[in-house]
């Protein structure tokens, strides 16, 4: 997966921590549970706050 696979990680990251309220989550932790995802082998240089933004976006949608 690469930092472009949104829903993808917002899929992983819901099945893998199931108790998190993604609106409570700092981008801090968030970026670092993504590069924790098995599948995750993107550069984390990649990443800025747009992607995480989209990252956290999609995670509430797939919790609700």
């Amino acid at each position: 997966m690469k930092w472009t696979d949104v829903q993808e990680i917002a899929i992983q990251l819901s099945d893998a921590h199931p108790q998190v309220d993604p609106l409570k989550i700092n981008f801090v932790d968030l970026m670092k549970w993504v590069i924790a995802l098995p599948e995750f082998n993107d550069d984390p240089k990649h990443c800025g706050e747009r992607v995480l933004e989209a990252i956290q976006a999609a995670w509430i949608e797939e919790v609700e």
